[in-house]
């Protein structure tokens, strides 16, 4: 089984996604020109580092082979590789939508299959 994925985002940018059948990123995603994912082992850290104050968030599982050559393992925080995907995110590529929740401490709650 192929490692997935994960997309960030907030619960309403998803929406407008869904409802237009494509996601084409968030406004720093169309700033760098490519899409932000993590893998499971980097999703809580992108959590903690880029949305400590948000509260509604959720959790977009891509497997990594539907995308093709558009996909790109590139170097970025401590020189780990993170997946960058230079195009836009159909729906119908996408394995799952979960919302991400907070523990009565504050901390991130990631779904059980994120890792």
């Amino acid at each position: 089984m192929t490692a997935l994925i994960f997309k960030i985002c907030h619960k309403a940018e998803w929406a407008l996604a869904e409802r237009e059948g494509i996601y084409a990123g968030s406004a720093k995603d169309r700033e760098d020109r490519f899409m932000h994912f993590s893998t499971g082992e980097q999703v809580l850290g992108t959590l903690e580092r880029y949305y400590a104050d948000a509260g509604d968030l959720v959790l977009v599982a891509v497997d990594p082979k539907t995308l093709g050559a558009t996909l790109k393992f590139e170097p970025s925080r401590d020189g780990a590789l993170f997946p960058h995907l230079y195009g836009t995110l159909p729906m119908s590529f996408v394995q799952w939508v979960k919302p991400i929740r907070r523990a009565d401490n504050g901390s991130f709650v990631l779904p059980r299959d994120c890792v």
